[in-house]
């Protein structure tokens, strides 16, 4: 075989003009390779796996793997090629053909191989993947001849020319799949197992028609040609728009580049002696220690993959195949003793003999990594310590979450395949562009229904509640994907006849049509009529000794902003320690209340503000007195009065004629009051503690509502109370020392009056620059710091969180910023001020507590941020406490 990229005909690959001398290709096989499982940077999950298990004397068909680096110069070169690849892979190549034992592109003896893609993260059909390359009209008969087998000859034939054209030439799959379905209907039969010899030899004819018919030109024979298209087609897939969604998804960088491995075929569709299949080592779904995949007779792997044809349960491999069951199940065991975590698998059956073509760590849903994590402690496989690491705690938000009420009446439409666990009811939709536009745009909750999902369908699936497919089973790509999204699904409904012209599939009588609303439970495979009720979700018992194993070790508190009974107590429930920011002005805007703080707005006078604060005060009291009841002496941070007044103002006719008749004002004054509070930017206005300076009736009455409610549970509920009173948006040193000054002295009048000792603290929210910088001097008067950083981030980079959405995503893309600065913190900017504050404000109180209240205390990356910058607690929203427990522990490890 002559290796000339240079001289390609078919397709064109650029070298870079400069020489390269570094090792681009790394081999393995025989029981021997170059590399090793912890070269994953370099050679990818997948090359690295390969030589592993090569390593460990597994037997994996011998081939090659081109590097990462190799990818990255590829596009910082502007897709031209290092320069020394060509001899190396020549050099690879004919290693390759010495332990194969076969001659690639000879025309007695050929040998075929895969090329595929390979991250050092795990992305799941969102590259290219070529099989059987090596095909031609010369060698499809040297094969034929080889095997005595025609029939699994052309079979390999027609699959490559349909992958490749679909891959490498741009040739859409349905052309080919469209003649397959019309020559199985010619001859009445359903699966593509029945087709003969001479049906494949004429299929492959009309699917080099049309490849030629399409490109004007002919499909290529040249060996050469078409492993060199291959190569380029993974590097280039690297960059296409699946790839890139799914590694915004995952936060994976773009600069780690993809490696490509180039394998010898070894094939499961010879016969009924030969399978494929996909198995993980425990259950990927709940995590229980038992066997779990599927596989097929007679088929290659993207078969099971691709959902093209439903597979067999891995149970039934021992009826089957009975010996090489046992050599599986060794593997399996080698294997997770090994990499000590659970691995997914992918296996080849080729007359009876095992090959091993993949192993991964497996992708698992939340509460399969909990139970495998904890389950692997408990075996001494992995200390706690490693258990800890090894959960994502966003994933944990899986858990957190209601699922079917199993009382509730249901109708059932069909049964799947539990695919990916939990529930999710909305609007059906048939296409992945539908599913985004009704859930961004319109706002709707869609479940995204398939024959079966392909890799282009991922914005679809991340839009959609949940996924619905007709066809495919535990390990297809509908399955992985959700599994990783942590959306339910339910494959390989059959009952289904999903036709996508109508926008509409029928089953059991009944005919669904977008926009109809059906539940899917991917836990049991249900799929039912309308919306179900939901429950609540409880917990394991694996999940609290993980939590008690994170509490073990962080150092920071985990407290939650709340403001409502039933947040304060779902957060207790999820291990809070008190509540960092209770935000008083969401206490305002029920419809009786609401009415009253109208009044005091419009009030035109001191005596009237008072009036109408006067109607607040009892219901203020009751709501600190019931969240200090629930907090039982844990500390409880309650930020006075912050949103400008305008917010609270009646916009609608009828509510300025129920504020001017309730205030005893003519509706004209009600008009006037709301005109002349009107601001230009009201963020940066008459809000916070400037509402407390010009109206510190407001902040009286809510001081005297906290003490108030602090003595009264300690009397009758004899709890202990920790409030602690926050002053908001100080940006001078005297606007605290105002604000203390009304709470102290409204401390002591409630104290003496109810004669009761509290103790309490005063702080403020730094969450502008100036008090950033001016720390030390507020320290003076305040006892703690909360940073804000929502309103910090704001000020800081002069952005508005409501609207950077317009703009934010381009910032990304082109390198501007890693991460939404409103998600995960802007460490080097945001994060100097907060430390330049912690450190100055310490320095003039020693032992100030500090913390942080913003969407940024739920995050994982701000939370060690916060860790690293010495803070004594976050505060996030109730079902966020779990993943900062976890991201803290993470933190101090």
């Amino acid at each position: 075989m002559t290796m000339n990229a240079k001289s390609n005909a078919q397709t064109k690959v650029d070298m870079a003009q400069t020489d390269s001398s570094s090792k681009l290709i790394y081999s393995f096989g025989d029981g021997s390779a170059e590399g090793k499982a912890d070269m994953k940077n370099l050679l990818g999950g997948k090359g690295a796996n390969l030589a592993e298990m090569c390593s460990l004397g597994l037997p994996v068909p011998p081939g090659f793997t081109i590097t990462t680096e190799v990818c990255v110069a590829y596009y910082a070169q502007s897709k031209k090629l290092p320069a020394g690849l060509e001899s190396q892979l020549k050099d690879a190549m004919a290693q390759m053909e010495k332990k194969a034992g076969a001659k690639f592109g000879d025309s007695a003896n050929p040998l075929l191989v895969s090329v595929r893609s390979g991250a050092r993260a795990s992305m799941p059909g969102m590259m290219d993947t070529v099989l059987n390359l090596g095909l031609n009209d010369v060698t499809v008969q040297a094969m034929a001849k080889k095997t005595g087998n025609e029939r699994f000859a052309y079979d390999s034939y027609r699959r490559f020319i349909q992958m490749y054209s679909d891959v490498v030439l741009d040739v859409d799959h349905y052309h080919f799949e469209e003649m397959l379905e019309q020559k199985k209907q010619d001859n009445n039969i359903e699966l593509d197992t029945e087709l003969t010899a001479d049906d494949l030899k004429d299929l492959v004819k009309q699917y080099k028609d049309k490849v030629a018919e399409e490109l004007g030109k002919p499909f290529p024979e040249s060996v050469t040609d078409q492993l060199w298209g291959a190569i380029m087609a993974v590097f280039n897939s690297w960059m296409n728009p699946r790839a890139n969604t799914y590694r915004k998804l995952h936060d994976i960088p773009e600069s780690w580049g993809t490696a490509v491995t180039v394998q010898s075929m070894v094939f499961g569709n010879m016969g009924n002696d030969c399978a494929t299949g996909v198995t993980f080592t425990r259950d990927p779904s709940t995590g229980e220690k038992k066997y779990y995949g599927e596989f097929l007779v007679n088929a290659q792997g993207e078969d099971v993959v691709a959902g093209i044809r439903t597979p067999l349960p891995l149970s039934e491999m021992p009826a089957v195949m009975p010996d090489v069951y046992k050599q599986l199940i060794g593997v399996f065991d080698k294997l997770e003793a090994h990499y000590r975590d659970m691995q997914d698998i992918e296996f080849t059956i080729q007359n009876n003999k095992l090959w091993m073509l993949q192993t991964r760590n497996g992708k698992r849903t939340a509460a399969a990594a909990v139970k495998i994590a904890v389950d692997m402690v408990k075996e001494k496989r992995i200390t706690q310590k490693e258990a800890l690491k090894r959960i994502d705690p966003l994933s944990l938000d899986q858990l957190l979450h209601p699922t079917l009420d199993p009382k509730a009446a249901k109708t059932v439409l069909a049964h799947g395949l539990p695919a990916s666990p939990g529930a999710a009811s909305g609007k059906v939709v048939f296409t992945a562009e539908d599913a985004e536009r009704m859930a961004l745009d319109h706002k709707e909750k869609v479940i995204l229904v398939r024959i079966e999902t392909s890799p282009e369908d991922i914005h679809g699936m991340h839009a959609a509640q949940g996924i619905l497919t007709a066809r495919g089973g535990m390990t297809s790509h509908a399955a992985v994907v959700a599994r990783g999204m942590g959306k339910p699904c339910v494959s390989g409904a059959g009952e289904l006849r999903i036709d996508y012209n109508a926008k509409a599939f029928q089953v059991m009588g009944h005919s669904i049509k977008e926009g109809d609303i059906v539940t899917i439970n991917g836990s049991t495979g249900e799929v039912m009529l309308g919306e179900i009720p939901t429950v609540q979700p409880k917990l394991s018992d694996d999940f609290a000794t993980l939590m008690q194993w994170a509490d073990e070790v962080r150092k920071l508190k985990v407290r939650t902003n709340a403001e409502t009974p039933l947040d304060a107590e779902t957060a207790r429930k999820f291990g809070a320690e008190g509540i960092g920011l209770c935000r008083t002005e969401h206490m305002f805007f029920d419809s009786e209340r609401i009415i009253a703080m109208r009044e005091m707005i419009v009030a035109q006078n001191v005596e009237g503000r008072k009036a109408a604060l006067a109607k607040l005060l009892p219901m203020q009291r009751g709501d600190f007195a019931a969240l200090f009841t629930i907090m039982r002496g844990l500390p409880v941070t309650i930020r006075l009065l912050d949103p400008p007044l305008h917010e609270f103002l009646p916009h609608t006719e009828e509510d300025i004629k129920q504020v001017a008749k309730a205030a005893g004002v003519s509706v004209d004054v009600v008009r006037q009051r709301s005109h002349e509070l009107e601001e230009q930017n009201p963020m940066l206005g008459h809000r916070g503690c400037r509402l407390g300076v010009t109206y510190p009736e407001i902040y009286e009455m809510q001081a005297q509502a906290i003490f108030e409610a602090a003595a009264q549970v300690m009397k009758e509920k004899k709890e202990t109370v920790v409030p602690e009173i926050m002053v908001p948006l100080v940006m001078m040193p005297k606007e605290l020392e105002l604000m203390k000054a009304i709470i102290d002295r409204v401390a002591n009048e409630v104290m003496e009056k109810t004669k009761t000792k509290i103790s309490y603290m005063v702080g403020t929210m730094i969450e502008l620059p100036r008090a950033a910088l001016r720390a030390g001097d507020i320290a003076g008067m305040a006892e703690f710091f909360s940073f804000g950083t929502n309103d910090l981030t704001q000020t800081t980079l002069g952005i508005s969180r409501d609207d950077s959405a317009n703009f934010i995503e381009i910032y990304k893309q082109r390198g501007i910023v890693e991460h939404d600065p409103f998600v995960t913190l802007d460490q080097s900017g945001v994060g100097e001020l907060i430390q330049i504050a912690a450190d100055r404000g310490r320095k003039a109180r020693p032992g100030l507590k500090l913390g942080i209240c913003g969407e940024h205390g739920g995050d994982p990356a701000s939370i060690a941020f916060c860790q690293k910058v010495g803070l004594d607690y976050v505060s996030c929203s109730p079902y966020r406490v779990p993943v900062a427990r976890l991201a803290a522990a993470q933190a101090a490890l």
